[in-house]
């Protein structure tokens, strides 16, 4: 006994999806560089909580 066949739906349903995870996956690396890259600059420091008088 085997499977039936796929329908047309569920390949065109898998297609979608396999194109909205690669857009996904690259604003996620987009956004991953774009944070290193702002970490990574000299001038990027973290605030303290010193009182200045």
């Amino acid at each position: 006994m085997s499977f039936p066949d796929e329908h047309e739906l569920h390949k065109r349903r898998f297609g979608r999806n396999l194109g909205l995870g690669l857009v996904l996956a690259a604003f996620v690396t987009l956004v991953f560089g774009m944070t290193i890259a702002k970490v990574s600059d000299e001038r990027f420091a973290v605030p303290t909580n010193e009182v200045a008088n």
